[in-house]
């Protein structure tokens, strides 16, 4: 049963991930250049539609990293004094990820690119230090 728990959380964690770093580099790469082309008027309207989409798919990404992001840390201790600190930084970014990726589902926000842009830039890193952490400890 550990081995199908332990898939189970890697697979949980690996998707929430995909989902909430691949939102941010759809929302910030394909529709915000998307919706700079319409009106004023029609891109606010989409924009904001499609920020409200997203808050449930970042709810459920954000919930599905901590609960195997905590499983993850609970279950393989012992490492060393660098492993620790790689991790921290990495937690560190995540929760910047996790709440910006929060407020560019706000309706309203005339900073939702900017914010889209250093939340993907911080998760980029997260992932590259989580394939560092996977290889070398």
């Amino acid at each position: 049963m550990g081995d199908v728990l332990f898939v189970i959380m890697r697979w949980l964690h690996f998707s929430s991930m995909a989902a909430l770093i691949g939102g941010l580099l759809y929302g910030r790469l394909v529709m915000i250049p998307a919706i700079g082309s319409l009106s004023p008027e029609a891109g606010e309207s989409l924009a904001g539609k499609a920020a409200g989409a997203y808050r449930p798919m970042v709810l459920a990404a954000v919930c599905g990293l901590i609960v195997s992001g905590t499983y993850n840390i609970l279950t393989n201790p012992g490492h060393t004094v660098t492993y620790h600190m790689l991790l921290g930084v990495k937690l560190l970014l995540a929760l910047h990820v996790f709440a910006v990726a929060f407020l560019i589902t706000a309706p309203h926000n005339p900073r939702r690119a900017r914010m889209m842009t250093g939340a993907l830039i911080s998760g980029l890193i997260v992932v590259a230090i989580a394939a560092y952490l996977r290889r070398i400890f």
